[in-house]
């Protein structure tokens, strides 16, 4: 039975009298509840048939459960990974021309997420990760599209990934009944993860480099942003290294100024680069991602390896500097990046570890578009 449509005007009343809006859809379901990354029970109808994205770049988790076409519960997204992934976002466009009807919004972290257009297009669910909570609180988003019958559903890959990405996974899986593609995605991503932790485990004494990670460099002048205790920096942490930034910032992200760089002189420098065409135009930033030059990207990092915080240390001397793929840190598929900084860390340890390797099967038996190589790229050319 088709859902009950009711005019904007009509929607938009509903929110502003607090009625509750009566969907027609489904009506022998019974709502089930459902456990979001933050612990709260929602009760959704399952599966979910029309789905709003917070952010364009919760694709790359949906893509893999719903490979038929991840887009055909879609009714609006975020607009970043057009802007932020483009690369990502030609190719799945390529793939389903659907794409490019798709409503795009703003992030409600930012506050330029549009409610009226939101509730305009009637999604059973809106997904938002983790960050968007406290904006969403202000602006009172849960109870307003609670109000005309959309539930609110909170995810992670980027936050807290390594331990929120099961969950969200798991939730995704449930919301489109493909509980049985989550646990396989999760046991091939498990086991892609031991391959680094195993080892590491086994060697007590193992000599830890020190690691920079450089945020996004060239995307601004600043110097330098970096991670810290989560995301990258747990991940440097999980593959043998010592995170500079785990030490010297108190949350996720944040930045280490340029003369404590020279001071620590770190063994190992990791650029995170993309492409931000769209947002930073003619940017010195470290061109990466599906498809991409990596001889144009070697330029890049070669240029910002001359910066004053880095010239003249031992990481850029010994050529042990190394750019990877940003958009990493905000997806499930981490444990790629995770293989791929083990092995720039003690190659002699996971000689038999090969990321792109893993990277391909992952869209082999997980995505619905094919691989293109493109993520990393290391100082002296080679990966």
């Amino acid at each position: 039975m088709a859902r009950l449509r009711l005019s904007r005007r009509g929607l938009l009343g509903a929110v502003g009298l607090g009625l509750p809006l009566i969907a027609a859809s489904r009506p022998s379901a019974a709502p089930i509840k459902v456990t979001d990354i933050l612990g709260r029970e929602v009760a959704v109808q399952l599966p979910v048939r029309r789905v709003l994205l917070g952010e364009g770049r919760q694709i790359h988790a949906i893509a893999a459960l719903d490979r038929g076409n991840p887009f055909e519960r879609i009714v609006g997204w975020g607009e970043d990974l057009e802007k932020s992934d483009p690369d990502s976002y030609r190719a799945y466009a390529e793939r389903f021309p659907e794409v490019a009807g798709i409503p795009k919004f703003g992030s409600v972290g930012a506050g330029n997420f549009d409610i009226e257009k939101a509730i305009s297009l009637q999604p059973d669910v809106l997904l938002l990760n983790y960050e968007a909570e406290r904006a969403s609180a202000e602006m009172q988003l849960v109870d307003k599209l609670a109000s005309v019958g959309i539930a609110v559903l909170y995810v992670d890959f980027r936050h807290a990934p390594l331990r929120n990405t099961e969950l969200s996974l798991r939730l995704l899986g449930r919301l489109f009944e493909s509980e049985a593609i989550a646990e396989e995605l999760l046991t091939f991503r498990r086991d892609q993860i031991a391959r680094v932790t195993a080892p590491i485990a086994r060697n007590l004494d193992l000599k830890r480099p020190l690691v920079m990670l450089d945020r996004i460099p060239g995307y601004s002048d600043a110097c330098c942003m970096s991670f810290g205790k989560e995301n990258f920096g747990l991940m440097v942490e999980m593959a043998g290294g010592h995170n500079l930034g785990s030490e010297l910032l108190p949350g996720t992200f944040g930045t280490i100024n340029p003369e404590t760089i020279i001071a620590r002189d770190p063994d190992v420098v990791i650029v995170t680069g993309g492409n931000w065409d769209a947002l930073a135009p003619g940017g010195g930033w470290v061109g990466l991602g599906p498809g991409a030059d990596l001889s144009a990207a070697r330029s890049k990092l070669e240029a910002l390896a001359k910066r004053p915080a880095f010239a003249h240390g031992k990481a850029v001397a010994e050529q042990r500097v190394f750019a990877i793929w940003h958009q990493f840190y905000n997806s499930p598929y981490q444990f790629v990046a995770l293989q791929r900084i083990a092995s720039w860390l003690h190659p002699e340890l996971f000689g038999d570890i090969d990321a792109e390797a893993t990277l391909r099967e992952l869209h082999e038996r997980f995505l619905p578009i094919q691989y293109q190589p493109g993520y990393w790229i290391g100082l002296a050319g080679g990966l």
